[in-house]
């Protein structure tokens, strides 16, 4: 069994193209509400969207620590049971099936496979506005690498996990009942990266992002990643509130299929992947 948990914060703009982009891979999803009050009408949001959220937290400040406790809650619901784990703006691309690489991986006896982001921008380098009719390949053309070279900001993934496998705070690698975590190139029980790295694409970078990394940014706690935030405003602000493409560090390149993501439509991904893996 194949199950998609996410956990939904503060919009739903991306979200039922997130959805679309899973409901072939996956048997079962399982939405959560992470909202700051109980006046906070994102639930109503998921509703409209034909979902019924499989839990609601209510909790005044943003806090990533309670994000992974909830995804890791609901995935211990079914330890041995397959895992998607995806931030409503993530859409993850796999070299081959997941249903392949799921088999292989109960084969081979791997617990988690990872990846890393792959950051998604709109024409010359704005935030596009989004909506459930946007054709998000169009209106986000362009794909790089920009979110680590800008603030530092952690880009591997964990992307496919069993259920009784924990994350890390911000998915960024499987944590271990021996307060190990799988940071590293390899580890036993990942999928080795030589054979399936996946691509996380990351549609963060829509008109409402700035607001949200300064709100990021103003919150003055160490679990909130406040520090590479203002970073990451800051620099945004630096280049005319819109990213560089022209910054080779970047590695931008406008993809030509407006349909559908393919793993290999990204011709630089083999550099941004030795460079995710050596962090």
């Amino acid at each position: 069994m194949l199950n998609l948990v996410t956990v939904v914060g503060e919009n739903t703009h991306i979200l039922p193209h997130m959805l679309k982009h899973y409901e072939d891979m996956v048997d079962n999803v399982y939405v959560a509400v992470y909202r700051q009050s109980e006046d906070d009408g994102i639930v109503d949001e998921v509703r409209a969207l034909g979902i019924e959220p499989y839990m609601v937290y209510t909790e005044p400040k943003y806090n990533w620590e309670r994000v992974t406790e909830i995804y890791n809650a609901i995935k211990e619901t079914k330890p041995n049971d397959w895992w998607i784990v995806s931030d409503d703006d993530e859409l993850q691309v796999y070299p081959r099936h997941v249903q392949d690489i799921v088999i292989e991986c109960e084969r081979y006896g791997y617990d988690f496979v990872t990846g890393g982001f792959l950051d998604r921008i709109g024409t010359n380098g704005t935030f596009p506005k989004v909506t459930r009719d946007t054709n998000i390949h169009e209106a986000f053309p362009y794909a790089g690498f920009f979110r680590y070279p800008m603030s530092g900001a952690c880009p591997n993934k964990v992307t496919l996990m069993k259920g009784h496998q924990w994350v890390t705070p911000g998915q960024h690698y499987a944590d271990f009942q021996d307060g190990t975590n799988s940071w590293g190139r390899e580890h036993p029980k990942r999928y080795p990266i030589r054979e399936v790295f996946t691509q996380v694409h990351h549609f963060k970078w829509d008109d409402t992002c700035m607001e949200r990394i300064k709100r990021v940014a103003d919150v003055k706690k160490d679990y909130s990643y406040s520090e590479e935030y203002q970073i990451m405003y800051d620099a945004i602000v630096n280049s005319g509130w819109k990213i560089d493409l022209n910054n080779t560090t970047y590695k931008v390149e406008k993809l030509k299929d407006f349909s559908y993501i393919r793993y290999n439509d990204y011709t630089k991904w083999s550099l941004i992947k030795n460079k995710i893996v050596s962090i």
